[in-house]
Order: C-alpha cells, then sequence, then structure tokens
C-alpha cells in the first residue's frame, strides 16, 4: 500500500499542478517538416491540442483511396522526445502507422499507387511522453489526484503525470503532390481513463488511437 507520506507528497505535486495549470511539453510548428511554411497559429478551440494547422479547399468524397506511407521519426533538433529511447520510438511509430492504416481503411480503399481519387497521408512522430511509474498510477487512486484529472478530464486536458505522443500529419493529393490538410497535434488519453495509466507507453498508444480517429473525421 502507498504510505502516508507518498499520499502527502504526490497531493502537493497535484496541488502544484493544478496552480500552474502544468500541462507538459506543448507542440511546436516543427522547422523540418515539409509543411512547416504553411502551418499556421491554430485560433479555433482545439487549440491547445493542435497549435499548428494548414488546410486548403478540398472536396474529401472525390478521394476513394488512400495511401498512408511508414511513419518518419522526426530527427530535428526542436523535436521532443525527452529521454524516450530509439526502441520506443520505433516501437511507436509502427504502431501508429498500423492503427493510422487500419482506421484510415475504414473511409478509403488502401493503395499503394497514387492515382487522381487517392489521396497520401504522411505522417511524423515528433515527441513523445512516458507515463510517470508508480506516481502516474497513484493520481488515480489520490483523492487529489482524482480531483485534478476530474478536472482535466472536463477541460480535455492531460492527466497527473499521464503520457502522451505528439506527431504531424501532412495530407496530400497524390497524383499531384499538392498539400490539401497539416497539422500537428498533441494527443492523449481521457484523464480518469485508469486502464492507460499501467505501461509507460499505454498513453501514447491510447493518444495514436484517438488521433486516428479524428483525422478519418476530418476526411469525411
Amino acid at each position: 500500500m502507498l504510505n502516508t507520506r507518498f499520499l502527502h507528497t504526490s497531493s502537493v505535486c497535484v496541488a502544484f499542478l493544478t496552480l500552474s495549470a502544468c500541462a507538459g511539453v506543448q507542440p511546436v510548428a516543427y522547422s523540418s517538416l515539409a509543411s512547416s511554411p504553411q502551418l499556421k497559429e491554430n485560433r479555433d478551440n482545439d487549440a491547445a491540442q493542435t497549435p499548428f494547422r494548414y488546410a486548403a479547399p478540398v472536396l474529401w468524397s472525390r478521394y476513394s483511396q488512400v495511401i498512408v506511407d511508414p511513419v518518419a521519426v522526426y530527427q530535428g533538433g526542436d523535436n521532443q522526445f525527452g529521454d524516450l529511447s530509439d526502441s520506443d520510438k520505433d516501437v511507436l511509430a509502427a504502431y501508429m502507422h498500423k492503427t493510422f492504416a487500419e482506421t484510415l481503411s475504414k473511409r478509403f480503399d488502401l493503395a499503394t499507387q497514387p492515382s487522381p481519387a487517392t489521396l497520401r497521408v504522411k505522417l511524423t512522430l515528433t515527441g513523445a511522453e512516458k507515463t510517470t511509474a508508480v506516481i502516474g498510477q497513484a493520481m488515480h487512486f489520490d483523492i487529489a489526484g482524482n480531483l485534478y484529472n476530474g478536472v482535466q478530464a472536463i477541460r480535455g486536458g492531460k492527466g497527473a503525470f499521464s503520457g502522451s505522443v505528439t506527431y504531424a500529419v501532412e495530407v496530400y493529393d497524390s497524383a499531384s503532390g499538392r498539400l490539401l490538410r497539416a497539422y500537428v497535434t498533441k494527443q492523449y488519453p481521457n484523464a480518469m481513463n485508469l486502464a492507460a495509466a499501467f505501461g509507460s507507453l499505454s498513453a501514447a498508444r491510447t493518444g495514436i488511437d484517438k488521433g486516428a480517429d479524428a483525422l478519418v473525421e476530418q476526411l469525411r
């Protein structure tokens, strides 16, 4: 069992997080992305989670197929991986490609060759945070932790000491190479999602799941 001293310490940490409104690292308009010159500051309600985007006028219904490129692991100096190991980056990149391809296949036929009716989706993993071992799970059992996470869940914010994933999406017309949509986003589980608190990369994987669903909705 967690001792009283640990619970007191965790409560103090949560209080600090609440007062400082700390949400961890925030995405940037990564300078080495092909779409970086087109990305603009997002001023809509989802700006905290998707701070940069570009959108051209598109009739998405004209596209029936999609090519999903292998996920690139961002190498620029403004990456936000922290101390994440190369092996963990590769694990997340592989999971991202599999998840986005499977999810996009619910809306499009998967393709390998360009055509006027085919989109090309390029995904770049630009950062990730692991869930903090022990304390990330303890926040779901601590009164103050639950209070903080409950407020974050209402606000759509990240849970205390929870992990996350940050990535860029670039959607092209595969035949012309024209950029149709691009954005940088940070995804994470609902702050009250207990299951996603177990496993250092579980929260990042859940964020990828959410992000794949969100992309499909944008392309309808």
